[in-house]
């Protein structure tokens, strides 16, 4: 569903495109993920701490998987276009003691409402309905780096056992390069069936992974 544009408050020359990098692994918090938003025009980078229900939800919106089962912010985007509700654009307006804090600008072709939302959920939500994603230059100065793809993901030098290795399960492996090393000895048709059981069970975060390995390797062998 398209919308208008329509300005919003903020003056539009004093705002900042961003769009969704990716994900990563937290190196602050334990069990978290950092959500990589990207100045669009800009190498600024925003990395935002999320939970991994929030971070499994935006990674299948990324990746285009399709549960078996609408997740919560499926259902919103459905209800939306069912209702005849635009969501027009996510704005993240304020950061505050480490806490981001955006809002929804929603129209639904009479009036425009404002709903405060939790910034990975607006993320989340953006990303199913392809809404433009906004913050301000100040947030940016203050929370933007920036950021090279090798800072985030470090190639491992060590060397493994890979028998011992091709043995374990992802969720024996605590160690982020080990997992990528283990990724790395399946072959094409395991990692197939492994994607699918895992939208099977609804396990979204073996999912994107397992759909991420195959995807660069198709991406290299081109």
């Amino acid at each position: 569903m398209q919308c208008a544009n329509i300005l919003n408050d903020f003056d539009l020359d004093t705002r900042v495109k961003l769009k969704v990098q990716g994900l990563t692994n937290s190196q602050i918090q334990s069990g978290a993920y950092a959500l990589i938003l990207a100045e669009e025009k800009g190498p600024r980078r925003i990395p935002i701490i999320v939970g991994t229900a929030e971070a499994q939800s935006i990674a299948i919106a990324l990746e285009h998987i399709t549960p078996p089962r609408p997740l919560t912010h499926d259902l919103f985007s459905s209800f939306f276009a069912s209702f005849g509700i635009c969501l027009r654009e996510v704005f993240i307006y304020k950061f505050e003691e480490g806490v981001f804090y955006s809002e929804l600008l929603f129209d639904d072709g009479t009036r425009e409402v404002k709903i405060d939302s939790r910034t990975s959920d607006a993320i989340a939500i953006a990303l199913r309905v392809q809404c433009d994603i906004y913050t301000t230059e100040e947030i940016v100065q203050e929370c933007g780096v920036v950021l090279e793809d090798s800072a985030l993901f470090e190639d491992d030098e060590e060397e493994e056992d890979e028998e011992l290795l091709h043995e374990l399960e992802p969720d024996e492996i605590k160690d982020e390069m080990k997992l990528k090393k283990w990724l790395s000895l399946l072959d094409e048709d395991e990692l197939k069936t492994r994607l699918q059981e895992a939208v099977d069970k609804e396990n979204y975060e073996y999912a994107k992974m397992y759909k991420d390995e195959l995807h660069n390797r198709k991406f290299k062998g081109e």
